[in-house]
């Protein structure tokens, strides 16, 4: 199955492609989409939009799995992240891609096996995970792979446990 990983943001979205077969995963691609903080937000938007319909168009993935935004203290910010979420989960829906959804500790819970875990952690466990000579950079492209890996970890489970409520 190939997963597209998305780790949301108006001036920088995350992105990671892997194929999942299994318990095996392999790298396909990474990246991050930058826009300027100078743009309106709604140009930054449908660049981000218009930019991930392209990645959708190359891959072909068939699940789209999102970084669900952390609202802290920063409202602003936490807005932000949540727009740049909406321009995700409609590009993975126009193409009728199923998306999913996972918060920020789920995703280091299901990476690191810490909740807590820290960017670096995450990027190092994304890299040995995927077999990469380096680390992924920047760190929202090892965070799109972390939300891929999650949810290709998810998908797992929840074919093993199908499969044992069948017998």
């Amino acid at each position: 199955m190939i997963i597209l990983g998305i780790d949301p943001g108006t001036l920088v979205m995350g992105y990671g492609v892997i194929d999942s077969r299994g318990d095996e995963i392999a790298l396909i691609t990474c990246g991050a989409l930058t826009g300027s903080a100078k743009q309106p937000i709604a140009e930054r938007l449908s660049y981000l939009y218009k930019e991930l319909q392209k990645i959708i168009r190359r891959y072909q993935p068939e699940a789209v799995a999102v970084e669900k935004p952390f609202v802290a203290k920063n409202v602003q910010s936490a807005m932000a992240i949540g727009r740049a979420q909406a321009i995700a989960l409609l590009a993975a829906a126009d193409k009728k891609i199923p998306t999913f959804e996972y918060t920020p500790a789920r995703v280091k819970q299901s990476v690191a096996n810490y909740g807590a875990s820290s960017k670096e952690q995450i990027q190092q466990m994304v890299r040995l995970q995927l077999n990469m000579s380096e680390l992924p950079e920047p760190s929202d492209a090892a965070d799109a792979l972390a939300v891929a890996i999650c949810h290709s970890r998810e998908n797992h489970l929840s074919q093993l446990l199908a499969k044992q409520g069948e017998r």
